[in-house]
């Protein structure tokens, strides 16, 4: 997936992002990737092992036509762009979940997706005012920009000023 290394225990990170500096309306571009066919397969075999996701002559007959990645391995590459490109520089206290999820075409061998996510929502948290919940929608697009994944999530992240005024 021509991932960089991210080393992230060998130094203190630098904190970019707390609960304040992502308003709604905040649109970020975390990257691309470029998933390979021996990569889809090695994820099938693990996760999702369907036919269409490890042999060729069966993808060839399925409705997808060629082989294609699982829609897990999509959300894992979303996952991975969204840790290197920002929770990696975030103060970030984890997610209560994703909503929403849809894959909307088939990512094949050499395509290459780029994410965007958009924040969608923002409050503090009544029951732990040094923590915002911010609301946020990922959309992956393939190099024909069309649209290969979408779906919502919300993330907690600490706040500099605790209990200050939304």
């Amino acid at each position: 997936m021509n991932q960089p290394a991210n080393d992230s225990a060998a130094a203190p990170r630098a904190i970019k992002y707390y609960w304040e500096d992502l308003p709604v309306g905040t649109m970020l571009d975390l990257g691309s990737v470029t998933p390979s066919r021996a990569e889809i397969i090695a994820f099938a075999q693990q996760y999702d092992p369907q036919p269409f996701h490890l042999d060729d002559a069966a993808a060839a007959q399925s409705m997808f036509g060629k082989l294609c990645a699982s829609g897990w391995h999509t959300c894992s590459m979303a996952m991975r762009l969204t840790v290197d490109h920002f929770l990696g520089q975030a103060a970030g206290q984890g997610s209560p979940g994703l909503d929403n999820l849809r894959w909307l075409k088939p990512v094949f061998p050499g395509d290459t997706l780029s994410l965007r996510l958009h924040i969608i929502g923002a409050r503090p948290m009544g029951s732990r005012p040094e923590i915002g919940l911010t609301r946020a929608k990922w959309e992956m697009f393939n190099q024909h920009n069309e649209m290969a994944l979408t779906m919502e999530g919300s993330f907690m992240f600490r706040r500099r000023a605790p209990g200050a005024a939304a």
